[in-house]
């Protein structure tokens, strides 16, 4: 057992050479699902942050992905979520010094206050399916971007498209509607993006350590001995259905707004 810890820590420090400096109980605690350290690294690896730049973390949970990227990189952020409370989360801001840099915020993603071209990067760990895949969105979000910007997402994905129901594994249909009805393809999301036509592709792939990630989002819930549907449909995913991927776009440099695009209902 010991000789399989030492190992899972080689290649933890190999595949997150940043993250793994960090407590990972801390991690743990302050995660909504799987570590979201991890996604966020691999995410980095493929975007370029700069100090100074202004960042968008869109559905940040409990801002752990803000404080990283602030510590990390010397960037600002502003911490978007819906659901997490602006002072629950300022207090684990201030708790890692971030207060300058990383700003809490409680908002809709589909009604955002920001002002069009403000951001030099938009990104969003583990919850752009939850309102991403409203063909509106994409657009909506990029409005914010300043030209030449860039959005990153880095989610959960099929291996092949889910069209009905009955293609869905056995063992994953209870929680069909809750955590899978939303899931789709590399496929599918490469060809949303594009029909925009205003974003441009520089990366879409699944995660390079995306066995290593599953691996460990089954073992931390074992441990923790809390059911959770999608740890536990990976454990039982003998086939490769379900990944983690990674995908980078660039705004246009043209234009591509004569006034403020709002998809509010």
């Amino acid at each position: 057992m010991e000789k399989a810890n030492d190992f899972v820590k080689i290649f933890k420090k190999a595949f997150f050479p940043l993250s793994s400096q960090y407590d990972k109980a801390w991690i743990k605690n302050n995660s909504l699902g799987e570590n979201v350290l991890y996604n966020l690294e691999s995410l980095c690896e493929v975007m370029e942050f700069k100090e100074g730049m202004r960042v968008l973390d869109l559905g940040c949970g409990k801002a752990v992905s803000a404080i990283f990227l602030a510590k990390e990189f010397g960037v600002q952020v502003w911490a978007v979520d819906q659901f997490i409370t602006p002072s629950e989360n300022y207090e684990r801001i201030k708790e890692m010094n971030c207060e300058s840099s990383v700003f809490p915020l409680r908002l809709n993603a589909k009604e955002l206050p920001f002002p069009k071209n403000f951001f030099d990067a938009v990104i969003v760990v583990d919850s752009y399916m939850y309102f991403g895949t409203d063909e509106r969105f994409t657009p909506y979000i990029s409005q914010f971007l300043k030209p030449g910007g860039y959005i990153g997402i880095v989610d959960i994905c099929f291996s092949k498209e889910i069209n009905y129901l009955a293609e869905l594994p056995e063992f994953m249909r209870p929680h069909y509607q809750d955590k899978w009805y939303f899931v789709h393809s590399l496929e599918w999301w490469v060809k949303l993006w594009n029909k925009t036509g205003h974003l441009k592709i520089n990366s879409a792939e699944i995660v390079p350590q995306n066995d290593f990630i599953k691996s460990e989002y089954i073992y931390d819930f074992k441990d923790s001995k809390k059911n959770d549907a999608i740890a536990e449909a990976l454990e039982h995913d003998k086939d490769g259905l379900i990944n983690i991927f990674r995908m980078t776009a660039q705004r246009s440099e043209k234009e591509i707004y004569n006034g403020n695009y709002s998809i509010s209902q």
